[in-house]
């Protein structure tokens, strides 16, 4: 075999660098159209506002409008099986949260969709706390008032949950334990119809997200008794947290993330990655997250994929205490 000149090698190895390239970057003029983002909160609450805003400014960076699919029902379980569904071709993001990916896991062992195995993190977006709020007319003005109240009726007092497979849900299953009473737990389709019911006397109490309660507990249409993260909402200053208020360790915060379905180029996911850390990291973004009550906290794929694994076991035991039967 004859050898090689040097110039039929260098064509031969650019032939060869342009294959390889041509492979890994499958990107390439990505994104060329709109892209859909799946929601699994109503229009309206705590998800869909931060997700909104987020997608507002990828749009501006990456130069293409994107289509906001608003699918809450279920818990939002099935925005994420739609999500996991869906082509994985860059051209389909969604939203991942505690609920659709930690807590739906540990109460339907037969989801429609793996929680690791369907999807591929793309990043963590922020935080935040839920908030104990109760109807106005209700004689209690703590939580050990309402522990006290919940004790000494023979009718449990009434929760207004959105779905049984959300972390508002599980907070409220986590605060019945500790305190020592029941609850009886009413379901919705979403927390922002869920507080309506509160403030208008239907039900007692919600483990409300805060964008809806916030401004019904200024006006006081609510009444806040405490709030579930580790440390005190800005916005809330004078309710004091739920260990605060004697409820030792109790540490609850809905986190939200982003992800594609499982399969869709490493390329596309790095790059959505980078730029939701760039957006995150602004400050205009941060206030306004910080708006919707809740604290930008970027993060890469591999940090989200650790909470979607590891977050699991927090919960197991409060879901195997609380009796709940699989579905």
């Amino acid at each position: 075999m004859p050898l090689l000149n040097r110039r039929s090698f260098l064509g031969i190895l650019q032939l060869f660098v342009s294959s390889a390239h041509a492979q890994i970057a499958p990107d390439a003029g990505w994104p060329k159209h709109a892209i859909r983002f799946i929601l699994s909160s109503a229009p309206g609450s705590a998800g869909d506002a931060v997700c909104r805003i987020v997608a507002q400014k990828l749009s501006e960076r990456l130069g293409q409008q994107f289509i906001m699919d608003n699918r809450p029902a279920v818990g939002g379980t099935l925005a994420a099986e739609a999500l996991a569904r869906s082509a994985p071709d860059g051209y389909t993001i969604g939203m991942v949260t505690t609920s659709t990916h930690v807590i739906a896991n540990l109460i339907d062992p037969h989801l429609p969709y793996d929680p690791i195995k369907d999807f591929a993190p793309i990043s963590m977006i922020g935080s935040s706390p839920y908030v104990l709020a109760v109807y106005p007319g209700l004689p209690v003005r703590s939580v050990g008032e309402l522990i006290a109240l919940a004790k000494s009726k023979q009718q449990p007092l009434s929760n207004a949950a959105y779905g049984t497979t959300s972390l508002g849900y599980l907070a409220s299953l986590l605060f019945a334990q500790q305190a020592g009473v029941k609850l009886n737990q009413i379901a919705y389709r979403s927390s922002a119809q869920a507080v309506v019911d509160v403030m208008e006397g239907r039900v007692d109490m919600q483990f409300s997200t805060l964008p809806p309660a916030v401004p019904l507990l200024k006006a006081g249409k609510l009444r806040g008794l405490a709030t579930t993260g580790s440390h005190r909402v800005p916005s809330l200053t004078e309710i004091p947290t739920l260990a605060e208020s004697g409820l030792a360790g109790f540490d609850v915060a809905l986190w939200i993330g982003v992800a594609a379905p499982a399969g869709t180029p490493a390329l596309i996911v790095e790059r959505l990655s980078r730029e939701m850390t760039a957006i995150l990291n602004t400050p205009e973004t941060s206030e306004a997250l910080r708006q919707q009550e809740f604290v930008a906290e970027p993060a890469p794929p591999d940090y989200l994929a650790g909470r979607i694994s590891a977050d699991p076991k927090i919960w197991r035991a409060v879901v195997a205490k609380s009796g709940i039967e699989a579905q």
